[in-house]
Formats: structure tokens, sequence, C-alpha cells
């Protein structure tokens, strides 16, 4: 029984969805705020909304996905990663010989 208890105690509380789920309305209307203000220059804008975005992430691996950053999660945040990598790959690779294979025929 303390195994079903353990088990459930990884899941999150009421509490830290809400927390989650107000730092994700915060981290999303920063950004907007940026945009629809016009008053900082492009450069800041971007750099502030890549940097919010790089939070918000982790908030969602945090709150939402229960993705544990400790010792104890460590299986689990290398299993992410190699699946982020995986896909990053599958991704910008396919991108590339698409790219390359276009390039080749409009010769």
């Amino acid at each position: 029984m303390s195994q079903a208890h353990e088990h459930a105690a990884d899941h999150g509380s009421v509490k830290s969805y809400v927390i989650g789920f107000v730092l994700s309305v915060i981290l999303t209307a920063i950004p907007f705020w940026l945009v629809m203000s016009g008053s900082f220059s492009k450069q800041f804008t971007l750099i502030g909304i890549f940097t919010l975005a790089i939070v918000q992430i982790v908030v969602h691996l945090k709150y939402f996905l229960h993705l544990n950053f400790t010792e104890e999660g460590k299986l689990n945040v290398f299993s992410f990663l190699f699946t982020a990598l995986v896909i990053v790959l599958l991704i910008g690779l396919s991108i590339w010989i698409i790219t390359t294979a276009d390039a080749l025929m409009m010769r």
C-alpha cells in the first residue's frame, strides 16, 4: 500500500496545477505585452520571447508533466532529453534532406 501512496505523491496536487497555470498565463502574457506595446527594440523583444519560452517549457515540464529534476528523477530527465534529441534530429535532418533534394532538383 505504501508504493501506491508514493506513486500518487508523484502526481501533482490542485495547488501545483494552479501554480503551473498561473505561471503559464503570466509567461504568455508578458511576451504578448512585449509585442503589442511596440515600445521595445526588435532584438530585445525577440530575446525576451525566447527567454520566456524556455522558462515556460521548464514550468510545463515541472508542474504539468511532473518531471522531477532531482536525483530521484534522473532517469526520467534523461529519457525526456533523449526523446527531445531524437525529435530534433528527426525534424532537423528531414528539413535538411528536403531542402538539399529541392536544391539539386532545381538545377
